[in-house]
């Protein structure tokens, strides 16, 4: 930092590449390899706590609602683990980011899938709302046009919201494989964004397509989370949200700073690296919050839960016993009332 302020700069702050994990850790002082093993402990921490609840939901449930679960409450510990390899090893970045890209684009569908399985499957779904509608001007596409039409549910309307899900866990990880094949021909820099290079262009349509996904599982949410109360989908969905957030806009919001130089660097990190090596540690902690969290949201009796409805919502009419003028005589249950 002296040099900046004598009009000098490190070399490696003019780097286009991070640099290596030995030069990286001989550069930590003592609270930097505290932060390192903190933070590597978290990560640790929050895989064993995830097997944890695999095993106990393997154990519990079916096996087709079981994988869907596991899978949704794999984000955050495989989020958390691609972040400390990349805080470990900087010049894995761009893998460590397309990985965890990949996995967020097929967790979306999962939880798409997760919200149709908690309403009994898909049959059950549309005997459940036969004649209901849903509201397509949600976020984050059209949340502010109103006057948008309810579309019918019917299995028409289920399957192009499944294929929104879909496309995107397909596409992104074929724009991914493109991004690496361009990476090793050189034409593909991460951090550029200039027009003439792909990296803008290929972030854009990616872009694209996490809005219609997201956008499908917003309308799905918005007409089953009153049905689905019981079964903890709102707490279920703020922790997917949580991760969208935090995983997407928060890591974007960050190497933006670091590309326009806000984030200052400070040797041996350029400015981008060190954006980078900020949202690795910023996500370990989140991710590690967030998987205690999910822990606790879905350790459940999910044998419990299998009702359409929950006993405990129903209306105290609907539980009294039927009752029967017979003779003149009230009759509850088959007996006659005196």
């Amino acid at each position: 930092m002296e040099g900046e302020a004598n009009g000098t700069l490190h070399p490696s702050c003019g780097a286009s590449e991070p640099p290596y994990s030995e030069e990286l850790l001989r550069s930590l002082d003592l609270p930097g390899r505290f932060l390192f093993a903190t933070l590597t402990l978290m990560t640790l921490i929050a895989i064993l706590v995830f097997i944890e609840e695999a095993v106990y939901i393997y154990r519990k449930i079916p096996s087709s609602k079981g994988s869907i679960i596991i899978w949704i409450n794999a984000a955050a510990p495989v989020i958390s683990t691609t972040s400390c390899i990349g805080m470990w090893v900087p010049r894995s970045t761009m893998f460590t980011d397309f990985t965890a890209g990949i996995f967020f684009a097929i967790i979306i569908h999962k939880f798409l899938m997760m919200m149709i399985k908690e309403c009994g499957g898909q049959e059950m779904l549309l005997r459940r709302f036969e004649n209901g509608r849903f509201t397509i001007s949600t976020g984050p596409c059209c949340c502010c046009c109103l006057c948008l039409p309810r579309v019918p549910i019917t299995r028409q309307t289920l399957f192009w919201l499944k294929l929104s899900t879909f496309q995107f866990a397909v596409f992104r990880p074929v724009l991914i494989f493109l991004s690496i094949v361009l990476w090793t021909n050189g034409n593909y820099v991460l951090y550029n964004v200039s027009p003439k290079g792909p990296a803008l262009w290929i972030s854009c349509f990616i872009g694209a397509l996490t809005l219609f996904a997201l956008w499908a599982v917003g309308i799905m949410f918005r007409k089953v989370r009153i049905l689905l109360k019981c079964k903890n989908i709102i707490p279920k969905f703020a922790l997917y949200q949580f991760i969208v957030i935090l995983n997407q806009l928060q890591t974007t919001i960050i190497n933006i700073f670091a590309t326009q130089k806000i984030i200052p660097c400070a040797p041996p990190l350029s400015s981008t690296a060190r954006g980078s090596y900020i949202a690795q540690q910023l996500l370990i902690m989140e991710m590690f919050l967030i998987t205690v969290i999910s822990r606790v949201v879905y350790r459940r009796k999910y044998h419990d839960l299998e009702p359409l409805e929950c006993a405990a919502e129903e209306p105290e009419e609907k539980k009294q016993p039927p009752k029967i003028i017979l003779n003149g005589a009230v009759v509850e249950d088959g007996l006659p009332k005196v």
